[in-house]
């Protein structure tokens, strides 16, 4: 089961903000980290990982249910890497320090 926007309010929640505080505190992060994609800018959450802007070049493609060939236009995408300290907590739950 994923994790999702409400699951993160309610926890921000139980640290002992109100409701409608860690709405707030949710929203604004992900509007901080969503406005600085859009220019272009990475976001490096130390602890956590990176979020890169990559460009892509327009190329050829298939489409898979027909078999046609087609030009995928140029386009921006969203990548995540995750810091070595996270790499290391899943990999290893049980040396991780809490």
């Amino acid at each position: 089961m994923a994790l999702t926007k409400s699951d993160i309010v309610a926890k921000v929640h139980e640290l002992g903000f109100t409701k409608k505080k860690s709405i707030d505190i949710i929203e604004g992060l992900l509007e901080i980290i969503k406005r600085e994609l859009e220019e272009g800018e990475d976001v490096l959450i130390s602890g956590f990982g990176k979020f890169c802007v990559k460009n892509k070049k327009k190329r050829r493609g298939r489409n898979p249910a027909t078999g046609e060939d087609l030009m995928l236009r140029k386009r921006r995408v969203v990548t995540f890497k995750c810091s070595g300290k996270l790499r290391n907590k899943i990999n290893h739950p049980e040396q991780s320090d809490n």
